[in-house]
């Protein structure tokens, strides 16, 4: 008695390869082969070079944040002084920073003063937020000591200020010239309150890589700020860097526990949460859209399967007389649909890293064919658009691709294995 064949065996990869370079002349089923490997190619392209742009957007979102921005801010509740008024400085901010380094996970600790005021240079006028800080722990911000852009020398900075490029660009300023600061909480006399008007040289002008850091930031060396906002021997806040910036979370006791019971605290997920959350939210809808994308270009497979069993009933009637079994009958078809499937993956996926790893030069013709202004950094935050690929957003793609397009092929594949061979050759 003859041995039964495997499953996939080399005559029905051979059946299946002859169907599936059927010409125009034998039904057509070329071009419907033709047209599902084209859309499930386009489809996987489309859906790998959304996840690679959707990580690489939070990446230079998260990054841009954290590069220029404390990972958790510490306030106090404050008292009341004597003028009836809510003082919410440290005046024990040196010894309140050193409790606060000495919590494991805790990378940097920086005191800070803050306060908005007017910005203005031979007639221009910009708003700004200026923070105080020492030398020291600005060349500990990534984000200004080694920003994407620069002028002038962070050395400086003991002698002048540091502004964004963003405030450089409004004021028409560069490095060298004198900025006049206007603050409204100035000097207190009989009178009352005047304004304070004090002058700066630029020394350094940085690109965080943030539209709102670069249009609105100014540092000033933390013994001056001090002066300037009468903060005279305190602090408004302190900058806490740690070693997971993205769980946060996990060093909220902590560091309460260290700063004193009149401590709050901000992380940068409380200024950011709404953000981020909005971006999980779009991810998720763009990965259901793109999916009903991915399930609609499989479903090509289906119409050319079923194209194939018509045309090619009588072949089936035939083969399933000199033995075939419905199993082999199956496998055929399903060999046919899935290395449509397989096929347009692959290429799919070599598009989407394409695009992923040369998203620079695409996006600079892109924005130079639309006459520019294609991304407004001012709405997005960031100058362009990134895109970094992970293998776990490729994984997620290629198994949502070849699990349709093998499931969507078993069903016309069952219909051909079932097909009455006596049917099938009754009329030939």
């Amino acid at each position: 008695m003859a041995a039964t064949p495997p499953p996939f065996a080399p005559f029905e990869w051979m059946i299946a390869w002859r169907y599936l370079r059927a010409r125009r002349a034998e039904g057509g089923v070329s071009v419907m082969t033709w047209i599902s490997l084209i859309g499930i190619t386009l489809a996987v392209f489309a859906l790998i070079a959304t996840l690679a742009v959707r990580s690489g957007f939070r990446s230079e979102f998260v990054s841009t944040v954290l590069g220029a921005n404390a990972h958790v801010t510490v306030y106090t509740t404050g008292e009341v002084n004597p003028l009836g008024m809510v003082d919410r400085t440290f005046a024990d901010y040196a010894e309140i920073a050193d409790r606060l380094r000495k919590v494991p996970g805790v990378t940097h600790v920086a005191p800070l003063v803050r306060g908005q005021v007017l910005a203005s240079f031979r007639g221009q006028n910009s708003g700004v937020e200026v923070m105080g800080i020492s030398p020291e722990d600005l060349a500990s911000l990534p984000g200004i000591a080694t920003p994407e852009d620069s002028a002038g020398s962070l050395a400086d900075f003991p002698n002048g200020i540091a502004i964004g490029s963003g405030v450089a660009r409004a004021l028409g300023v560069t490095v060298g010239d004198r900025v006049k600061l206007i603050s409204p909480e100035g000097l207190k006399t009989a009178m009352g309150t005047s304004p304070r008007v004090n002058a700066y040289d630029v020394v350094y002008i940085f690109t965080a890589g943030r539209y709102d850091i670069d249009r609105t930031r100014v540092y000033m060396p933390f013994a001056e700020a001090q002066s300037y906002f009468n903060r005279e021997g305190v602090a408004d806040e302190l900058e806490v860097r740690i070693a997971d910036p993205e769980h946060p979370e996990k060093l909220t006791l902590p560091l309460l526990q260290a700063a004193g019971n009149k401590a709050l605290l901000w992380t940068w997920k409380d200024s950011q949460g709404g953000f981020l959350r909005a971006l999980e939210v779009e991810d998720n809808v763009m990965f259901i859209i793109l999916s009903i994308l991915v399930l609609i270009a499989t479903m090509n497979i289906v119409s050319g399967l079923i194209m194939l069993v018509k045309n090619k009933g009588r072949d089936i009637g035939i083969l399933r007389t000199i033995g075939l079994s419905e199993g082999s009958v199956l496998r055929v078809f399903f060999i046919c649909g899935a290395f449509t499937g397989i096929l347009g993956t692959a290429f799919g996926v070599a598009l989407g890293c394409l695009f992923a790893i040369y998203i620079d030069p695409i996006f600079s013709f892109v924005n130079y064919a639309m006459g520019g202004g294609v991304w407004d950094p001012a709405i997005r935050g960031i100058y362009a658009l990134p895109a970094e690929l992970h293998l776990a957003d490729v994984l997620k793609a290629v198994t949502l691709s070849l699990g349709l397009s093998f499931i969507v092929t078993i069903f016309p594949a069952r219909r051909a294995a079932r097909l009455n061979p006596v049917e099938a050759l009754r009329y030939e």
